[in-house]
């Protein structure tokens, strides 16, 4: 499933949007896991209807207030949206942990072919390797909830994190020489949102003081 989207990049749906596009950073987000490629529209009613049950599925399956750990689950957003604007209209009430591709991307149109996407909302399951488990699953999450995730664990044949070997996670990763730059561009940008945040908050205090 990786090399769908190698040479592509991946937006996590967090406040800094953080930009997933070194193959490592790909696999380690994309590796032994069910992945769920979400086919969807902000304005289209059926997805209106159906978004908010899929938000609450996948939240209750990856979140730690739900679950004692997060499911091995991943699910990318394809948008449909006719505008950028009404795309980020949609994703700022889904959960930070989603991603989706930047609006402009090519690979939109590619997945809509290879998934034979005919209609709104589509969810295709696929397993770790892009086989494909299910080719809409909106009935199935409607009617099982977070149930059928179990269905789809095992029929992806997932290795359980619990017996991965210790190697796995005592080697660190190697880091590209870009890797530094792009770290610091988020957390200038962070940095650069935060003063705004605090000059705003310093012009009201001196409003209050000065109408008193």
């Amino acid at each position: 499933m990786v090399s769908l989207f190698l040479d592509k990049t991946l937006i996590k749906n967090n406040w800094d949007n953080d930009e997933l596009e070194l193959e490592r950073e790909l696999i380690r987000a994309l590796e032994n896991k069910v992945i769920l490629l979400y086919f969807g529209s902000g304005e289209c009613p059926r997805c209106q209807e159906f978004a908010p049950i899929l938000k609450e599925f996948f939240v209750r399956l990856t979140d730690e207030f739900y679950v004692e750990r997060s499911s091995q689950l991943v699910l990318i957003y394809v948008s449909l949206d006719e505008t950028e604007e009404k795309q980020d209209k949609f994703l700022k009430k889904m959960p930070k942990r989603w991603f989706f591709l930047p609006f402009l991307d090519d690979l939109k149109k590619e997945l809509e072919l290879k998934f034979s996407v005919t209609e709104l909302p589509m969810v295709v399951v696929l397993k770790p390797n892009g086989e494909v488990i299910a080719a809409n699953a909106v009935e199935e999450i409607k009617e099982m909830g977070p149930a059928c995730f179990q269905n789809w664990q095992e029929a992806a044949d997932l290795v359980d994190r619990n017996f991965r070997l210790a190697e796995d996670f005592e080697e660190p990763p190697w880091r590209s020489v870009t890797d530094p730059v792009r770290r610091l561009k988020y957390k200038l940008k962070k940095k650069k949102r935060k003063k705004k945040s605090n000059q705003e908050e310093d012009e009201d205090d001196e409003d209050k003081n000065a109408s008193s």
